[in-house]
């Protein structure tokens, strides 16, 4: 008796792969981890992006607030690395450093700060980033009228 051919099954896969099948499976899984990886290097440059960016502006405004106080004469209270310090915590820093003498001359002077700012990517411990800035204070422009004068407080809204 002759076997009748259209009765029997094929197979869909061509002889000599059956030991190919589920091999786009790990092919899949690695290229999904590597997206994941990808991902979060992405996020962790951005992060850290932002982190330097707040640690800059943090370090500029400790710069401008303590530079006006180093000048006696001006009314200034407290130290200027007491105000420095004051405005780095207020922009989310710590301030490490600086160099704001006090002084009663009227020369112009240059006060530089430097402030950190604990990036915190998932996964890693806390990276600090650092940022510096100076800013320059010259008294004498109050007298030469380079500062507008101040706005009363009852005409602030």
């Amino acid at each position: 008796m002759r076997p009748n051919r259209r009765c029997r099954a094929e197979s869909p896969v061509p002889r000599g792969t059956a030991g190919e099948r589920g091999a786009a499976s790990g092919l899949v899984l690695a290229i999904m981890i590597w997206g994941i990886i990808l991902t979060w290097m992405v996020a962790a440059v951005a992060i850290a992006g932002s982190a330097k960016m707040r640690a800059e502006s943090a370090a500029d405004g400790a710069a401008l607030a303590a530079a006006p106080v180093t000048f006696r004469p001006f009314g200034a209270q407290g130290s200027a690395t007491a105000e420095a310090a004051r405005f780095a915590r207020a922009n989310g820093a710590e301030l490490l450093s600086c160099s704001c003498r006090s002084d009663s001359g009227w020369g112009v002077r240059t006060v530089e700060v430097q402030v950190v700012v604990y990036a915190r990517v998932p996964g890693l411990a806390a990276v600090p980033v650092r940022a510096t800035s100076r800013a320059t204070f010259d008294p004498l422009a109050l007298l030469q009228g380079g500062v507008p004068p101040p706005v009363p407080s009852a005409a602030l809204p």
